[in-house]
């Protein structure tokens, strides 16, 4: 994973390559799998680090969809249950089982919930992860102690799965390069290029770390630049209307014991009419999501002061340890790149706004995907380059990644501490603690990480930054916004020496973190 060896070969204008694909969250690293696993040359772009934007953001659920079922959509729920289980099957380090309960307050919530559950599990078929069914107010409480009791008849339990975004996108970017595929984080595209019969045949990028503008030419571009797809199709064709409409979600993240156990709570219906989660997460509780309309798209969004209240009173009117402002370790938003609604023969935008995902061919040639999420990266990645090799006259050839395992695929791993995600990486890198002692030093007391962590992160995991380390190869920007701070200058240190980097350098970079992560805040924090 030497960024240095991929620019090179995206520097090296006798290449034609088969597939440039922009955009490095979960949709473009799925696709440069799926293009690279069947054999084609492929080359992946992303304006700014591995799952930057929404794909990092996310409420760590690898799902179905319950609430897609309710509103009837049986087609998307059935395909995201499959993926689920391809997800299991093939990252089994980084997804897992997650019991799931809803609390019944009303005497009809149980049997309707549960038949409603126990469809959701026919429609997982073999690939389920385990039967919803009734429970009493006892087990109930047994397994979330800090549940509101009050009025509570009982409840029904269910089972999802439950991962590491983040972590995710850096073993598919580890997969994607184990295939032959060219990958580079911080290499934005500026323009297409296009032939004199108007279609695409390359971009146009600029190198935000070498300072370098390069062309690559290709006989597919795909655009999955997520909210930023607009941006990419305007390029193309600036009278085009935009195709996505963005929709905020939210995360609180909080102590566990805000909970008080090990399994999730779900609240089917809020007064937004959104699905609320509590969810278990690398020893903290993520509570979420909210869902606002705002008018553009951002790299780093914040989250707006109603998202907060509203999370906090609704996590306040079922759990009896309410958490407050003080309590709030993370605060994080993304954005949902939703399809925009389209009008209809009156004129007027119909209301539904689509979770699946959409395929656009531009007159250009150009091939733009959206909508869809995390769960149904791998099928979005497999109709996207199907269409692909049938717009770029391509050699037909056999998607591969049902059953292909991701980087650091290992069974049964110990999910004791944060070291899980890496998998099978794990062995390689307490032997770098074996060789070099002093990498084996922690970076924050109350925290698993290690100097060696970081220097993994730089070596194989194409790091380039303190907040690439701290908030998308240790999380700990989104688990405890004051701890990472803390960590900041040391992570610097490590990174720097590990780089070549100067003491000018050192600086610079826990400068920008500190001004970051105070966006993750809601009291504002100095060092210690």
């Amino acid at each position: 994973m030497k960024r240095d060896k991929y620019i090179h070969q995206i520097a090296d204008r006798s290449i034609t390559w088969d597939f440039v694909i922009v955009g490095g969250g979960a949709t473009g690293l799925g696709a440069a799998v799926d293009a690279a696993s069947r054999g084609f040359k492929v080359a992946l772009l992303e304006q700014a680090d591995f799952t930057k934007a929404t794909s990092s953001r996310s409420t760590k659920l690898v799902h179905g969809g319950v609430r897609y079922l309710a509103q009837g959509d049986v087609g998307l729920v059935v395909e995201a249950l499959r993926e689920r289980g391809l997800m299991r099957k093939n990252a089994p380090h980084l997804v897992k089982d997650q019991r799931f309960i809803i609390g019944n307050y009303k005497w009809w919530e149980r049997p309707f919930y549960t038949i409603g559950l126990t469809v959701y599990d026919l429609l997982a078929g073999k690939r389920g992860l385990g039967r919803s069914l009734p429970m009493s107010k006892k087990s109930v409480t047994n397994e979330i102690p800090q549940i509101r009791t009050d009025k509570l008849r009982g409840g029904v339990v269910y089972h999802d799965g439950q991962f590491d975004d983040s972590r995710m996108g850096i073993n598919l970017l580890q997969t994607a390069a184990e295939q032959g595929a060219c990958v580079a984080n911080y290499v934005k595209v500026t323009g297409l290029v296009k032939s004199e019969s108007g279609k695409v045949s390359g971009v146009n990028v600029y190198d935000e770390i070498g300072k370098q503008a390069y062309t690559l030419n290709a006989k597919v571009v795909i655009n999955a630049t997520g909210i930023f797809v607009d941006d990419l199709m305007k390029m193309d064709a600036p009278e085009k209307d935009n195709i996505v409409r963005p929709s905020q979600g939210v995360h609180l993240v909080v102590d566990k014991s805000f909970l008080g156990g090990d399994t999730a709570i779900m609240i089917p219906k809020t007064s937004d009419g959104r699905v609320m989660f509590g969810v278990p997460w690398h020893d903290k509780v993520v509570l979420g999501t909210t869902d606002t309309p705002l008018k553009e798209f951002v790299l780093e969004p914040h989250a707006l002061e109603e998202e907060i209240e509203f999370i906090l009173k609704t996590a306040g009117e079922y759990l009896t340890k309410k958490p407050k402002r003080e309590d709030v370790l993370s605060v994080f938003a993304g954005l949902r790149p939703l399809a925009a609604p389209k009008k209809d023969s009156d004129g007027k935008k119909t209301k539904e706004i689509s979770r699946s995902h959409k395929i656009v061919i531009s007159d250009s040639g150009l091939i733009t995907i959206t909508g869809g999420k995390w769960t149904t990266y791998r099928d979005m990645a497999e109709d996207v380059v199907n269409k692909a090799i049938e717009i770029g006259n391509l050699p037909r050839k056999e998607c591969v990644t049902r059953g292909l395992h991701i980087h650091g695929y290992k069974e049964n791993v110990d999910r004791t501490n944060f070291n899980y995600v890496y998998g099978s990486d794990i062995d390689k890198i307490n032997e770098l603690q074996r060789q070099q002692p002093e990498l084996a030093k922690k970076l924050h007391p109350g925290y698993d990480y290690t100097a060696a962590e970081v220097v993994w992160a730089v070596r194989e995991e194409m790091a380039l930054t303190v907040e690439d380390v701290l908030a998308r190869r240790f999380r700990a920007l989104f688990l405890d916004a004051r701890a990472a701070i803390d960590m900041a200058p040391e992570v610097a240190s490590v990174m720097a020496k590990e780089m070549g980097m100067d003491t000018v350098w050192e600086e610079a970079q826990v400068s920008e973190f500190i001004e970051l992560a105070q966006h993750y805040l809601l009291v504002p924090y100095k060092q210690k």
